[in-house]
């Protein structure tokens, strides 16, 4: 692996990736299949990700037709990895076994362990059969999208190939490790201004926002259209901030203290609501919620926006938020939803739905081209990384746990093969010219 190290760091000739040795085994954070009960009878708050993920040296597996190697220099923590950790709401060993009876090359991800990790950065050091535009040397980042378009279900939007599937999550040699399998059509080229760490922490948020925000498999956000954003500064929703500011349109961003509400307006937003500040409470207790509060929400929203309702709802905690969410949109308007990170059975009174014409959409992840889309507008400096921190791989555990407990800003990145922060520009002037954008959620 030290050599692979090496020849990334000195910046080898590509020609010189295709001969370096392959290592047998390499560093990958696990969760085991024999502890997926270890947290039974527990309440979400209480499982701790640093007691289910185990810093591992595992098999290289070989690859199929289709498939890259990568050598991983950094990934980072998505709330799926949480989920994982978890194993809420259920065992990802279940998305394994299941992948594995499809055909005979997925039989290599059903495995008592999971590799996981839905993001990476890095070098491409292998390519299987079949794969033309790419080659060793490469580097690339990796969105999560893995798909086996056999179906014809799947080739308007291959997010609905009856074979989709998120990489690292449902499926094994995810990101969070030195090396990666994935399908050479989840590959994207690198941002030249970036770090390692900063190039692998948008893909998946990124791309998710670009979809249910921007796409018109999502909301179709224009020009002048009010959003409201809820944890507008976290790992999401920075970016769905982002693509309010620049798309024209006049976000609303939700969220939870005044630290996170100066990084919001970091972003261009004027309109914020501290709700913890405000103390918007939704739920009476756990089984009732309190429509006074959402009306009091609906004309903190009015106020602010100088009387207009809200167009669409940028909607990912979920069951805390729903009614809420449901309630403040306007007549026509659309709520658009994913992850569900509170809570995944969602409350709300259709009245105000049904009565009002008002739409929900259901949005995950991306498609190919939405996910080059949103990783071109990164390349071209008009979406900038949120990242505010990175850890070793040693400490993927603690870096989880701080999502698990929203104890972060923006998105926390791991350093895989990266021997420390801040490597990997190959556009300096491109860097400098926006370092203060990409800074500022570190600076935070």
């Amino acid at each position: 692996m030290e050599r692979i190290r090496e020849a990334i760091m000195q910046g080898a000739e590509p020609e010189a990736y295709a001969s370096l040795p392959i290592p047998e085994h390499y560093r990958a954070v696990t969760v085991h299949k024999d502890e997926q009960e270890m947290f039974a009878g527990l309440p979400m708050a209480e499982k701790d990700p640093r007691r289910s993920l185990h810093l591992d040296d595992v098999p290289t597996p070989e690859l199929a037709p289709g498939e890259a190697l990568i050598a991983v220099m950094a990934s980072s923590i998505n709330y799926n990895t949480v989920w994982t950790s978890i194993f809420e709401p259920v065992s990802t060993f279940g998305f394994l076994e299941r992948y594995g009876r499809t055909h005979a090359d997925a039989k290599r991800h059903d495995l008592p362990y999971h590799v996981i990790g839905s993001d990476a950065a890095g070098v491409v050091l292998r390519v299987g059969a079949g794969v033309n535009a790419w080659k060793p040397g490469d580097r690339v980042v990796a969105h999560c999208l893995s798909v086996e378009l056999e179906s014809p279900m799947g080739h308007n939007d291959t997010m609905m190939d009856p074979e989709q599937r998120i990489w690292g999550f449902e499926t094994n040699f995810g990101g969070l490790a030195e090396l990666a399998v994935v399908k050479s059509n989840q590959l994207l080229p690198m941002p030249a201004h970036l770090t390692w760490e900063e190039a692998a922490s948008p893909g998946l948020v990124n791309s998710t926002a670009y979809r249910q925000l921007v796409s018109r498999n999502g909301a179709g956000m224009k020009q002048g259209d009010v959003v409201l954003i809820w944890g507008a500064s976290g790992g999401l929703g920075s970016y769905a901030t982002q693509y309010a500011v620049n798309g024209g349109a006049v976000p609303v961003c939700v969220v939870s203290s005044p630290e996170k509400a100066d990084l919001a307006r970091a972003m261009g937003a004027e309109l914020v609501i501290d709700r913890s500040a405000e103390g918007y409470r939704f739920w009476k207790d756990e089984h009732t919620q309190d429509p006074k509060e959402w009306q009091r929400f609906g004309r903190r929203i009015r106020e602010l926006t100088g009387g207009d309702d809200v167009d669409i709802v940028f909607e990912h905690p979920g069951r805390e938020t729903f009614g809420a969410s449901v309630y403040v949109t306007r007549k026509g308007g659309t709520i658009v939803t994913c992850a569900s990170t509170s809570g995944f059975m969602h409350e709300y009174d259709n009245r105000y739905l049904w009565m009002n014409l008002k739409r929900i959409i259901g949005s995950h992840f991306a498609n190919y081209r939405e996910a080059y889309e949103a990783n071109r507008l990164i390349a071209k400096g008009m979406i900038h990384p949120t990242l505010s921190k990175a850890f070793p791989l040693e400490e993927a555990g603690q870096a989880t746990y701080e999502v698990h407990k929203n104890a972060h800003q923006g998105k926390v990145g791991v350093l895989a093969l990266a021997p420390e922060p801040g490597l990997g520009v190959v556009d300096p002037v491109m860097r400098e010219r926006f370092a203060s954008q990409i800074n500022r959620f570190r600076d935070s």
